[in-house]
């Protein structure tokens, strides 16, 4: 039996706080409902302190969704960690994520203290956020560059106090996907009482690591990833859930999957999308325009006689209705061919060598040809059509 990953999704959080895509309450309600029917695990709602509107989200939020654990940030003070408890108040299975900055940058720069410092402050936030919640999560932020030793240290201090689940941030991108699993690793050998907690991953996307970092920590033993719609968040964005997702589920041999229903990945991702006024990048891995369109010949070629050869997820797992055959200039005699079946048109081969020079003329032109232009191209050939 394969162990689950939970999804934690952070896309009303973390996504939400790139610059420009700020949603009122009804839309970020409207996005929490289709992340519950989509089957993540947690759903982090918002940072309730941060402003009235916020607040009022995290509220509304818990009153609706039926099945996720809905989830409120605060930092490591008593204040931020009662207004998040008062915002969850009406939620089914509520959780508390607070924490601090662990590594020497942070606590020098940030805070302006010392380890000791910092632990005790770690151990005091937990414990004041367990009196309102059974299931308190904490993060160490910037754990990606603090000291393993020192981390361990921090994370066996918040377990005594009453942590459920531990986040390991890579806040600022930093690690290579061996550094992070081995920081995983290190936790899991090294932390007393880490096998009654859950190891969760959260990674940001600076330099492209993102994804790679979040499936080498589950890897590694956590059991729980942070991510977004389309890898939206602060700055290059967060752990993509569409990807972290389907690659579990593409690599049986990890013994891994998550409670994700995949159908629906497109239209969230869409969703997403429109309500922020972020456009995926048609390249964007599962969810992007171009993720299951073909242009070059020898592709088309090989999809059109057996999808595979250039397909290793189907596109209807992730709701997508099928691949797409894009006609351009690259296009081979075997997609004109499909493409004009479609239409409802079976060309000999002599009736196909014809109209492909009419079509290789066309898309020099135009760059794509259009299913509106194949009727004109048999016009010029003078074949009959419907």
């Amino acid at each position: 039996m394969k162990d689950v990953v939970k999804i934690f999704d952070t896309t009303l959080r973390d996504g939400e706080q790139v610059p420009g895509c700020k949603l009122d309450t009804k839309n970020k309600l409207n996005l929490a409902i289709q992340l519950d029917n989509l089957g993540v695990d947690i759903l982090e709602a918002g940072f309730p302190i941060s402003s009235p509107g916020d607040f009022e989200s995290v509220i509304e939020i818990s009153k609706n969704v039926k099945n996720a654990s809905v989830c409120a940030l605060s930092r490591a003070n008593e204040k931020d960690i009662e207004v998040a408890a008062e915002s969850l108040r009406h939620a089914i299975k509520p959780r508390i994520h607070t924490g601090i900055g662990t590594s020497d940058i942070h606590i020098k720069y940030k805070f302006n203290s010392n380890k000791d410092a910092i632990i005790e402050l770690a151990k005091r936030s937990v414990s004041y956020a367990k009196k309102f919640v059974e299931d308190v999560e904490f993060y160490a932020e910037d754990a990606g560059r603090t000291d393993n030793i020192f981390l361990a240290k921090v994370c066996e201090e918040v377990i005594k106090s009453g942590a459920t689940v531990l986040n390991i941030p890579d806040t600022t991108g930093y690690c290579l996907p061996s550094e992070y699993g081995e920081k995983i690793k290190f936790l899991k050998e090294n932390v007393k009482g880490i096998n009654n907690v859950t190891i969760s991953c959260h990674c940001h996307n600076d330099l492209g690591l993102a994804t790679a970092n979040s499936i080498s920590g589950v890897i590694n033993g956590a059991r729980q990833i942070e991510c977004t719609i389309n890898g939206i968040g602060e700055r290059a964005g967060n752990t993509s859930l569409e990807e972290v997702v389907m690659i579990m589920r593409q690599h049986p041999n990890l013994n891994l999957d998550t409670n994700i229903n995949s159908k629906l990945l497109y239209s969230t991702s869409q969703q997403v999308s429109d309500l922020m006024g972020m456009p995926v990048q048609p390249n964007k891995a599962v969810v992007g325009s171009n993720a299951f369109a073909h242009s070059s010949g020898i592709h088309q070629d090989g999809v059109i006689k057996k999808r595979e050869t250039y397909e290793i997820i189907d596109p209807k797992d992730v709701g997508v209705d099928k691949s797409s055959i894009i006609l351009t200039a690259r296009s081979g005699r075997a997609a004109l061919a499909y493409k004009m079946k479609e239409i409802g048109v079976e060309l000999t081969k002599v009736q196909l060598d014809s109209v492909y020079q009419e079509f290789l003329t066309l898309a020099d032109i135009q760059k794509e040809v259009s299913e509106r232009d194949l009727p004109i191209l048999l016009d010029k050939q003078n074949i009959k059509h419907g």
